[in-house]
């Protein structure tokens, strides 16, 4: 639609091959305005300027336009995990998408090779994967509260660990003691929360691990899952209505929580869990083998769309209404990586924010989080 208004400007009005999800209606009144505008102004040499005028009205036209297509319409990416993927379970998902309304707009294969090579799943787990590989545990943002149940589990305060430089992250981890990233991640599930390994945040915890103390040293045995050579995810791209299904019930009561025994009883998760062994699975799904992953909300699934499926946000209908409420392309892509956001006057996990938001509330927060509100 950018296009169109470049090509009005310069030759006069063109035809177009306008997306069938465009909203008809909406799109004919704003360039139908738009245009004869412009040709009025056209028509007079002295009118040149209203025409921009006019083409400036187009485009504000057309982004209200796009904003409306993304308020309403639902757009999730969802994945069967490899120890799951089977047809009886593929039949499964796709039957109850297709009760739930639910379309599919793409689905097919991502091979563990492509996923280890081109890291997908270290992107997908964004924040996650970077405490755990990249970042430095000084560089890492831990609340007061997280900061004081530390030195009541361990008996010294963080920073005087991080002084003493006793807290490492998952690659370092291994270093220091010697072992495989795998072999440090074997002796990290076998930590107790609340008692040696702590919850700090959403996808951020510290473990004590042989005298050191090692933050997301369960990331380990989440990456291997997806990066076995032989093995794949299967994807689907899917897409509601929002009147039909709201983005908390697609997940609690489509998908199902994360520990597929507790999920709720019509969840596919759970559903798979009660009948692994009917499915072809191997063994019974657990918290982090639990069938399925889906989007936590529509920014997310736009940030996985770009990640698996290698679309642009400038492409994506989400991501076309984000920079047309005036969210830079920048932030979208740094806000991709989960960062810690100010908000309401404290630091917080940007996911966190969105999660299970409709797609217009997750527009409309985003755009207060923006503007630091």
């Amino acid at each position: 639609m950018r296009q169109f208004l470049t090509r009005l400007g310069r030759s006069g009005p063109a035809k177009v091959a306008l997306p069938a999800s465009t909203p008809r209606v909406l799109l004919g009144a704003a360039l139908g305005a738009g245009t004869a505008g412009l040709l009025a102004a056209q028509a007079s040499p002295a009118k040149a300027e209203q025409g921009q005028v006019y083409l400036a009205e187009l485009d504000k036209r057309i982004r209200a336009v796009e904003v409306f297509q993304a308020e309403g319409l639902h757009s999730a990416f969802v994945f069967i995990k490899p120890h799951a993927v089977t047809d009886k379970v593929k039949q499964l998902v796709q039957e109850r998408f297709s009760t739930e309304g639910i379309g599919i707009v793409s689905q097919g294969v991502i091979p563990a090779e492509k996923i280890d090579k081109d890291m997908l799943i270290d992107t997908h787990y964004g924040a996650i994967a970077s405490r755990a590989m990249k970042q430095k545990p000084s560089e890492l943002v831990v609340q007061k509260k997280s900061q004081d149940e530390f030195q009541a589990a361990f008996g010294l305060s963080w920073d005087d660990a991080l002084q003493k430089g006793e807290v490492y992250n998952l690659t370092d981890g291994a270093a220091k003691l010697g072992i495989s990233m795998d072999d440090l991640g074997r002796k990290y599930d076998k930590l107790k929360k609340g008692t040696d390994m702590l919850k700090f945040g959403g996808g951020f915890y510290c473990g004590k691990v042989d005298g050191i103390y090692v933050i997301n040293g369960f990331y380990a045995k989440m990456r291997s899952q997806f990066t076995v050579p032989g093995e794949c995810i299967y994807f689907y791209e899917v897409q509601w209505d929002p009147n039909r299904l709201c983005w908390a019930d697609f997940r609690g009561q489509v998908l199902g929580g994360t520990d597929p025994k507790t999920a709720d009883p019509t969840s596919l998760r759970h559903g798979i869990f009660k009948a692994w062994t009917e499915l072809g699975l191997k063994s019974e799904p657990t918290t982090g083998e639990n069938g399925l992953h889906a989007s936590a909300s529509p920014f997310e699934a736009l940030a996985e769309r770009t990640n698996w499926l290698g679309k642009s946000p400038e492409k994506d209908f989400y991501g076309k209404a984000m920079l047309s409420l005036g969210i830079p392309m920048s932030t979208i892509l740094s806000w991709s990586e989960d960062p810690a956001v100010m908000f309401q006057g404290k630091k917080q996990s940007l996911f966190d924010l969105l999660e299970d938001l409709n797609s217009r509330e997750c527009l409309k927060k985003s755009v207060d989080i923006l503007g630091g509100k």
